[in-house]
């Protein structure tokens, strides 16, 4: 399978997983879930998440990424994925306790529990997905996706209708991994570590010990807001603010997370074949700020009716909270892969200094920020963004040998299209309703325009996202008849 064939299936899964997702997350928000609910669910998630994320060890991009990959090997890394998956999982359980004693809720008990649980399911999915990864097997990768979220929704829908409330949330995760597991074993034909090996363990060692060093700092900035907020303002804080993150994050990797696990793959290939890495590593840029940057920032623009129209007036607090965090989107795709690709080249000790200097900073905003209220927390998202782009800024550039210039000039074609995307709302603004009385058709009207605006901008300025945009068009349509520009679109890959 081609790279844009690939990324064509799974921009497909992560449309039809986020449609199946948002629309449960507002049914649930609008009549059945309370941001207190939500707020506790958030913080049993995130409390358990500080380990859970160690439970990949690596192994994902051992096998994505491994040059020689065998039965042997692949035995191997099975096997290590199951012992300290299920250690990490053990671990999250016996947490349960003291997590309900340290917030002094004995109502996150049960949560932590059901969520803990999940865990002992996740590593007999994490090989035989990668396998589909590392084949480009995305066909196989929508089935995983959709299915797993067409299970959350079934199982949390049913339970909050029976007033289960936070508990709900917790059993559709539990059924989300369950799902997981029943599907990426069907797609990979019953994929088992037994016996049990670990000869030859030492490169899944390697690359595990540095990735569990990012997990910890990547779960720590992930989960550290919600759990601060929880223990220094309350739970209805946590839920508004994880309401905010959500969608915003949710919207942020429809646009552009889909495929960060198609690229890695392919720029395997392009660094086995020895084949310079700056301008395929610059067209993903493109593509990830030329979409991503005016759907973040339109979102921001657009958060307090957006708000009130998707949740309803009792989640109306989380509106300037959505503005915030949508922004800081902004910066964690403009250098995209930063946290895969120093993997691929042999950078894992600079990666892991950089990802401590990162963790430090964001815990460091969140204290100044969080004595200030709500609000100051989200705007620290913002400011940890900026800091974020500095860190790992450097880095990139070395590794991959382009130059500022190029990239700042990525930057800025992606920033006048993201202007030209959210101009009309604005306008909107002053001419027709103020954001605290826009209605639905006032919405409709500034994001169609906006649209229209932000297509010809990327025309207009050149912008090499229009010609990927337009040749995934035609890949997705397969009526190239039907297109004025048949036959004309070069065939943009990483190679």
């Amino acid at each position: 399978m081609s790279v844009r064939s690939a990324a064509a299936f799974a921009l497909t899964s992560q449309i039809v997983s986020f449609a199946i997702q948002f629309a449960t997350s507002v049914i649930l928000a609008r009549w059945f879930i309370t941001p207190h609910e939500l707020g506790l669910f958030s913080i049993a998630f995130a409390a358990v998440s500080l380990v859970g994320f160690l439970q990949d060890f690596g192994v994902n991009r051992y096998i994505t990424g491994e040059r020689g990959l065998d039965d042997d090997r692949l035995h191997t890394a099975f096997t290590i994925s199951i012992l300290f998956a299920w250690g990490v999982a053990l671990f999250a359980l016996l947490l349960a306790a003291p997590i309900a004693w340290f917030y002094g809720n004995p109502g996150l008990l049960p949560l932590t529990l059901v969520i803990a649980g999940s865990y002992l399911l996740v590593p007999l999915a994490i090989v035989p997905q990668a396998l589909r990864q590392r084949a480009l097997d995305y066909k196989s990768n929508t089935l995983i996706e959709v299915g797993s979220a067409v299970a959350n929704a079934a199982v949390a829908m049913t339970l909050a209708m029976r007033g289960h409330g936070a508990l709900a949330l917790a059993w559709g995760a539990f059924a989300q991994q369950a799902a997981r597991l029943v599907i990426s074993q069907w797609r990979a034909g019953v994929v088992l570590p037994w016996p049990l090996r670990l000869a030859g363990a030492r490169p899944v060692l390697e690359i595990g010990a540095t990735n569990s060093v990012l997990a910890i700092c990547n779960s720590i900035i992930a989960r550290a807001p919600e759990l601060m907020i929880g223990r220094l303002l309350s739970e209805v804080a946590v839920g508004l603010f994880a309401r905010a993150a959500g969608l915003a994050l949710q919207l942020r990797l429809l646009v552009a997370g889909a495929v960060t696990g198609v690229f890695y793959p392919a720029f395997r290939q392009v660094r086995d074949e020895g084949k310079p890495l700056g301008p395929p590593y610059l067209r993903v840029v493109a593509a990830y700020t030329g979409v991503t940057w005016p759907a973040m920032a339109g979102i921001a623009v657009l958060a307090e009716p957006l708000i009130r129209f998707l949740y309803g007036d009792r989640w109306v607090a989380a509106a300037p909270l959505l503005l915030w965090v949508a922004l800081a989107q902004c910066c964690y795709v403009a250098l995209p892969l930063a946290g895969d690709l120093p993997l691929l080249f042999g950078r894992k000790r600079e990666l892991v200094r950089r990802s401590v200097i990162d963790t430090g900073a964001s815990l460091a905003l969140l204290a100044l920020a969080a004595p200030f209220g709500l609000v100051w927390v989200a705007a620290s998202r913002l400011v940890h963004g900026i800091a974020w782009i500095a860190i790992y800024g450097g880095m990139m550039r070395r590794m991959l040998g382009y130059r500022n210039s190029e990239l700042i000039g990525i930057h800025a074609r992606s920033l006048v299209a993201t202007v030209a995307a959210v101009l009309p709302a604005l306008v909107l603004y002053l001419v027709w309703d103020g954001p605290s009385a826009a209605g639905f058709a006032q919405m409709a009207s500034g994001g169609a325009i906006g649209i229209a605006l932000w297509l010809v901008t990327l025309r207009a300025t050149r912008h090499p996202a229009w010609t990927e945009i337009a040749a995934t068009a035609v890949q997705l349509l397969k009526g190239r008849r039907f297109l004025p520009f048949r036959g004309k679109l070069p065939e943009p890959n990483l190679r």
